[in-house]
């Protein structure tokens, strides 16, 4: 018992030694507020500062970045704690154990993890000590790393990736910048925040040399561009210091020497750059919703803009009582629909800090019937899949009123967004109307198979073949031209080898060009053109 509880105590007594701010280490300001206190911070934390080099940032996240009790973590496993796949309300879509899984080359998430420079490196030319400063840079999933880039951080309104915990890349929705931004989840926008604003103190007298990144600010104060700042700012407010990152900026000191102040004092930041203003007032509703140019699976709407006393950032579209997507313009486009089918449609409006107005007025708006091959009769994006898993087994899912089956498959991979992975199984759809004239999708081997070809079934019949790849590729089929109810079937026949799928989508068709056609009273007539509801009618008088 001894052996056990005597090293045991050590370590304890070890981490209990830096378990609080050295004594007197701020010293020096009191009464400060301003460019005057991040001045004398800059001071503080660039003194004693140790540079361990780049590659000593793996050493340094066996103890500043592990998920375990004396962090302390989440799950409390002692993998990686990584910003990026971290799911604080339930099971990690994927794990890191230290020290395997660093990177290394990826094509997916859960591949490996590298560094997260929080300030891009870009930004400072990848110099000393910048590129290696543990206090803004992560140990993170190299994909969604990948995918972050040297982005800066924002809100995110319409997304092009989310990753498997919720992160999101997309166009940006926070006041004063439209370009693309990255958004972390809720639980770690704080700490975001916090490490930036650590940046741009420990290197204020340098910013004036360092590229921008649409973040940046070209001098020492504030030293950042103020739509990120107020970004931050609220971000900060709303995501208060965890245990989490007090217990690492405690190990990052004993690493690395120098800590992060906004950690150790959160109020500093309204003593620097003042508090963000909390804007409670909701946007009025948006007016005059229409609804305009059906066809047969897709509406368009067009609605005049809310006000609110800040600025509306984004709308909030609803489909029969159901949420569909969030844009921020005043037209739309709603696709996927069923041909010959009524909707119902409101908008919300909502301003950056989450206040939502009461609903527009609800406009209502048909499709039309199926016909010739054209336009978008059907899509599937597999953003309804099961969540994220990386065992094989049959999954079930709806979208658009279609219900997939795919069988020898699983749900952790990504393409464009999600994606469906089959095995040594099939893909297959419920019965679904307006015919069928050509079939699109898009395909790529996540692992290290080889090339081949899927086979395309309708009602059964073999079609087409659809290749895939090492690279995603997209494929269309033509001339498949079957009229009426169809099932679609997307079929792995290569034995053990496993292929992504995702953005299928496919035209209606109807066998009928022509309709009624007249000679004399003993002429008959065939109605309607297009065929509607999967019925036809003959007329004549004999």
């Amino acid at each position: 018992m001894k052996r056990i509880l005597f090293p045991f105590l050590l370590i304890f007594a070890f981490a209990s030694t830096f378990a609080q701010i050295p004594t007197g280490y701020y010293d020096g300001t009191t009464g400060l507020t301003g460019a005057a206190l991040k001045t004398k911070l800059k001071q503080i934390i660039t003194n004693g500062h140790i540079d361990n080099g780049y590659n000593g940032l793996w050493a340094g996240y066996q103890t500043t970045d592990r998920d375990n009790i004396a962090m302390p973590g989440y799950e409390n496993d002692n993998t990686i704690l990584d910003l990026y796949s971290e799911n604080p309300n339930g099971t990690d879509p994927y794990s890191y154990n230290y020290p395997s899984g660093q990177c290394g080359s990826y094509s997916s998430e859960g591949n490996c993890y590298n560094r997260e420079h929080v300030v891009p490196q870009s930004l400072f030319s990848s110099n000393a000590p910048m590129v290696s400063d543990i206090n803004f840079i992560r140990p993170t999933d190299g994909k969604v790393n990948g995918m972050r880039s040297n982005f800066p951080y924002g809100k995110v309104g319409s997304a092009s990736f989310t990753s498997l915990n919720g992160s999101k890349l997309g166009t940006s929705i926070s006041p004063g910048y439209s370009g693309t931004v990255f958004e972390p989840i809720d639980a770690f926008k704080g700490d975001i925040a916090r490490m930036i604003l650590y940046f741009v103190t420990r290197y204020e007298s340098q910013l004036s040399g360092f590229g921008t990144g649409n973040m940046l600010g070209g001098s020492a104060f504030p030293g950042l561009q103020t739509w990120e700042l107020n970004q931050l700012l609220a971000w900060h407010a709303a995501d208060p210091v965890s245990a989490t990152e007090i217990s690492r900026n405690n190990a990052s000191y004993v690493y690395q020497g120098n800590r992060n102040p906004y950690i150790d004092h959160p109020e500093y930041v309204a003593q620097i750059w003042g508090t963000p203003v909390a804007d409670t007032q909701a946007p009025t509703a948006p007016t005059n919703l229409a609804t305009n140019s059906p066809s047969s699976n897709s509406i368009s709407l067009s609605w005049t803009a809310s006000t609110d006393n800040v600025g509306v950032v984004a709308y909030d579209i609803y489909k029969d009582g159901t949420f569909y997507t969030t844009v921020t313009g005043t037209t739309a486009i709603v696709s996927g629909l069923n041909p010959s089918t009524t909707y119902n449609f409101y908008v919300i409006a909502k301003d950056a800090a989450g206040n939502a107005s009461t609903a527009s007025n609800t406009a209502q708006g048909t499709t039309l019937a199926g016909g010739q091959p054209g336009g978008s009769c059907g899509t599937e994006d597999f953003s309804n899949i099961p969540a994220a898993a990386s065992s094989y087994a049959s999954q079930n899912w709806t979208s658009n009123n279609i219900t997939w089956t795919a069988t020898d498959a699983r749900t952790d991979q990504t393409i464009n967004g999600k994606a469906i992975t089959i095995r040594n199984g099939n893909l297959t759809s419920s019965t679904v109307s307006g015919g069928i004239g050509s079939l699109t999708v898009t395909t790529k081997l996540p692992f290290s198979d080889t090339s081949g070809n899927l086979t395309l079934q309708i009602n059964g019949n073999n079609v087409g073949t659809i290749p895939f790849g090492t690279s995603a590729a997209t494929t269309t089929v033509n001339n498949i031209n079957v009229a009426g109810n169809v099932v679609i079937k997307i079929i792995n026949s290569e034995t053990g080898k496993r292929i992504s799928i995702d953005d299928l989508s496919w035209t209606c068709y109807s066998a009928l060009g022509t309709a009624e056609t007249t000679k004399d009273k003993n002429a008959f007539s065939i109605y309607p053109n297009p065929v509607k509801n999967n019925e036809l009618f003959v007329k004549g008088e004999t």
